[in-house]
C-alpha cells in the first residue's frame, strides 16, 4: 500500500488531505528503519513496544491490520476500509464536498 500512499500524498498536496499511519511493529529501532526505506514521508504514529495491543488500536477499536479510516474535515469517519480505487473514490468525493475536483481515476497507474 505504501505506493499508493505516496502517489496519494504527492497528488493531493495542494488539497486540504492529510494521511497519518499507525505502526504496530514493537521495535521502534526497526520501524524507523522501514519508514526511511520505504521513504514514508507523511505522519506516522508508533503504537507503542504492545504492538497491536497498544494505545491507539485499542482506544480505536481495531482488532485487524490494516484498518483504514478516511475522516472527513469535521474528523467523522465516513470510509472504512477501502482500498486502492475504493479509497480514491472516498476521497475523491470528500475533497468534492469541499468544493475541490480531482481526477483519482488513474492514482498511481501509469497512463497508456
Amino acid at each position: 500500500m505504501y505506493p499508493h500512499e505516496r502517489s496519494l500524498v504527492k497528488q493531493l498536496a495542494d488539497k486540504p488531505f492529510a494521511l497519518i499511519g499507525i505502526n504496530s511493529d514493537r521495535d521502534l529501532e526497526g520501524l524507523r528503519e522501514v519508514v526511511k526505506e520505504k521513504n514514508i514521508t507523511w505522519r506516522s504514529f508508533w503504537n507503542g513496544p504492545q504492538g497491536t495491543g497498544g494505545p491507539i488500536s485499542t482506544d480505536w477499536g481495531v482488532t485487524s491490520w490494516p484498518t483504514i479510516y478516511v475522516l472527513d474535515a469535521e474528523g467523522r469517519i465516513r470510509y472504512k476500509n477501502v482500498r486502492g480505487p475504493g479509497m480514491d473514490q472516498a476521497i475523491t468525493a470528500l475533497l468534492a464536498e469541499l468544493g475541490h475536483e480531482v481526477d483519482l481515476s488513474n492514482h498511481g497507474r501509469p497512463t497508456p
